[in-house]
């Protein structure tokens, strides 16, 4: 039987209630996955931009910051510490001389990797010990259907 009971914005009770339940796990999953990657980890801001370096390749940091919705300036900042962390490095940009590109570096793609690695380690460990093989499959099949919302 459909619920007809309507949540925000016109919404099943049903859907704004998972809205809501996912949002939460999800932010303290961010939090204990944050936490494995131990004190030499960056803001979120800095993050975010490495991230994004990582996945879209160099950018400039107007570009940085057009996509991260900030002041070019904040990015300025940002990318000035992962440069002084050996994270990225900057080049110049061959269409345009007064241009610079972004880029992470190998360390940066190193540091990367072993935050991605410590992360899923200790994901892995807790799926271990603490579900079963039942609620990993469950878990693997709720995740299909939020990659699927994600995509459309």
């Amino acid at each position: 039987m459909k619920e007809t009971k309507q949540g925000p914005e016109g919404v099943s009770a049903s859907a704004a209630h998972a809205a809501h339940e996912v949002r939460v796990v999800f932010s303290r999953l961010r939090r204990r996955l944050r936490e494995t990657y131990g004190r030499s980890d960056l803001t979120p801001s800095q993050t975010s931009v490495l991230s994004r370096l990582d996945k879209d390749g160099e950018a400039s940091v107007s570009d940085l910051a057009a996509a991260e919705g900030v002041r070019h300036q904040s990015v300025a900042v940002v990318v000035g510490v992962l440069a002084e962390r050996g994270l990225v490095d900057r080049r110049p940009d061959p269409e345009d001389g007064r241009r610079q590109l972004v880029f992470v570096t190998d360390s940066g793609h190193a540091f990367l990797e072993d935050r991605r690695r410590a992360g899923e380690g200790w994901l892995a460990r807790a799926l271990e010990d603490r579900c079963t093989e039942e609620e990993r499959r469950v878990l693997l099949e709720a995740t299909a259907v939020l990659e699927r919302i994600v995509r459309s």
